[in-house]
């Protein structure tokens, strides 16, 4: 359609149009500006606790900083030679995976059928809820100092005196013994943490719809095909942000294997934070505990993002 309106009534148009473009175009970059104004603290956080740290660390780890003499002289990479030398880092190393790995996978398989019972309807079943939402509770250090004492490998140890009156065995070595001791930690690990993670599985199972499980039931579907092909594609966000914080816990655990066990014996469960702890503060090697920082955060980057792009690779093919 063509306009019969005069030049001039046109040229005012257009300027009125103009101007109300630049008035929306500077509106938006006000509220865009307002905006990340609001990030200015969190990244001033950011770059004071995280990145400047960080630097330090990195730069730390090519000296030999003891963290109590101002004197700093520059060794290269020999830091991290010492590392790859030393056998009490590489079992930290060893037994770090060991129960990141083993926690995660024990945890989620144990914890997913949990959830779906703790989800049916029988008697009591707020109060079950609650005894397996109890280990979460208690400060994991505190229960690394109670399970000490049940899993003491002297003949007074608690477990140890319930065998002995029972079946006449033992006592075993649960604590002083190398696999024995990991497979106490572990385990402990995850009694502690079966049931929080199960909560956590129970508050998605509680947001799907029950139709979905009656029209399954009619069409003929037994519990195993309902199980998997609607509650475990539905609890794969649950199951992400679970592994999530398993493999990030597990790979930064200090508090539980050093009031159970103090890492042994020997090295048996002695830990990455630990090493670094004990380079660092203890030993006044700060250099060297600089150094496996910076292994240790890279391997963790390594292993979570793996993990993420396993975790999005699952779920694309589950859903």
């Amino acid at each position: 359609m063509v306009s019969t309106a005069p030049p001039l009534v046109q040229g005012r148009r257009s300027s009125l149009q103009g101007r109300s473009r630049r008035g929306a175009s500077r509106g938006r970059w006000r509220e865009v500006t307002a905006n990340q104004l609001f990030l200015v603290p969190i990244g001033i956080v950011f770059l004071w606790l995280f990145v400047i740290p960080l630097g330090q660390t990195f730069y730390y780890s090519f000296t030999d900083f003891t963290g109590y003499s101002t004197d700093v002289a520059w060794v290269g990479g020999s830091n991290y030679a010492k590392i790859f030398n030393d056998s009490s880092m590489l079992a930290g190393l060893a037994f770090t995976l060991l129960f990141a790995v083993g926690t995660t996978v024990i945890i989620t398989a144990f914890a997913i059928p949990l959830a779906v019972i703790l989800n049916r309807r029988f008697i009591g079943r707020n109060f079950v809820r609650s005894v397996f939402f109890f280990p979460a509770i208690p400060s994991i250090a505190i229960l690394g100092l109670v399970w000490g004492y049940i899993l003491s490998p002297l003949g007074s140890g608690v477990l140890n005196s319930v065998l002995d009156a029972l079946f006449s065995v033992g006592p075993f070595p649960w604590l002083s013994d190398s696999t024995l001791a990991r497979i106490s930690v572990i385990v402990v690990a995850v009694w502690a943490g079966t049931g929080w993670h199960a909560v956590l599985y129970l508050a998605y199972l509680q947001s799907i719809p029950a139709d979905y499980y009656e029209v399954a039931t009619i069409d003929g579907a037994s519990a195993r095909q309902r199980f998997q092909y609607i509650t475990l594609p539905l609890l794969t966000p649950a199951i992400v942000i679970s592994q999530f914080l398993l493999m990030t816990g597990g790979l930064k655990v200090y508090d539980l294997p050093f009031t159970l066990t103090s890492g042994g014996p020997g090295y048996a469960t002695y830990t990455l934070t630990q090493a670094i702890i004990t380079s660092g503060v203890a030993q006044g090697r700060y250099g060297l505990a600089s150094a496996l920082a910076v292994l240790f955060t890279i391997a963790v980057a390594v292993l979570v993002l793996a993990q993420l792009g396993l975790s999005r690779l699952l779920e694309r093919r589950i859903s």
